[in-house]
């Protein structure tokens, strides 16, 4: 499902709106050749009272399939902001007394900087195997731990080093599992047989009606299409119309190319 999920907003949008008007036609139509002539009096009152009901599991499948996809995201852009905390404080770490800060510092920019380039978006985002951004974690570990273990660095500025340095380490894997998520299957199949039934049950009701005086019931099926959209767009963080915003990261990159991490005046 993911290259559904990784399509453009307006894609999405207008895909489902299509799709909720076209199914809406056909079900209205299908009544009409379906159902025989002698109990076409019938389907209106059998489809009105189903209304309420139909509309109301509806709105409550949605309102849990968008609420937790928002959070999902809401939980992405936090693991982020970590992340980037993790960088601050290895940088601050490296102005240490006796460190040499300037091998950690441009590691780290490395680091951070391939990690934008080529870690934040589709595929590589999700699994965390991009050559270019391994190469640049193992080169700031090996920097960051050389540097730890030299004897007139002390043992408290080197915990802290390697205490920092595992953080950013573990916010990247952080960031790669949530990156790797997909939207629940289950998710998805229920919220699109109920916005279905709810389509069925609205062309049913105006399958007598003009096509004109059948539009009244378009707001419904639009409302099922924009769900199913918003929906896909949400679940989708690293790879979808709704990115992650690496705002964060880019902050702390900034940081270190104007000097803000020096150890002195």
């Amino acid at each position: 499902m993911t290259w559904l999920t990784s399509l453009p907003a307006v894609v999405l949008v207008v895909g489902g709106l299509l799709l909720a008007l076209l199914l809406t036609a056909v079900a209205r139509i299908g009544v009409r050749v379906l159902v025989p002539a002698g109990e076409q009096d019938q389907v209106a009152r059998i489809a009105t009272p189903l209304m309420p009901s139909l509309g109301a599991a509806f709105a409550i499948f949605a309102a849990l399939s968008l609420a937790s996809e928002a959070g999902n995201v809401r939980a992405a852009e936090a693991l982020v902001s970590d992340e980037a905390a993790a960088a601050s404080r290895l940088a601050w770490a490296a102005t240490s007394p006796r460190v040499e800060s300037e091998p950690i510092h441009a590691a780290l920019l490395d680091y951070l900087r391939t990690t934008r380039a080529k870690e934040w978006k589709g595929a590589a985002a999700a699994s965390g195997d991009d050559p270019a951004t391994a190469r640049a974690i193992a080169r700031l570990e090996r920097t960051v731990r050389a540097e730890a273990a030299r004897p007139e660095v002390g043992t408290t500025t080197g915990t802290e080093l390697v205490t920092s340095l595992d953080g950013v380490t573990s916010g990247r894997r952080a960031r790669v599992a949530a990156a790797g998520r997909d939207v629940p299957v289950l998710y998805v199949v229920t919220l699109a047989v109920s916005g279905l039934a709810l389509i069925v049950n609205s062309g049913a009701l105006v399958f007598r009606n003009s096509p004109r005086t059948s539009l009244l019931v378009a707001g419904v099926s639009s409302v099922v299409g924009l769900s199913l959209a918003l929906l896909f767009a949400l679940s989708a963080s690293w790879s979808g119309p709704f990115v992650v915003s690496g705002h964060p990261l880019d902050a702390v990159v900034v940081d270190l190319r104007s000097g803000f991490f020096e150890s002195g005046p």
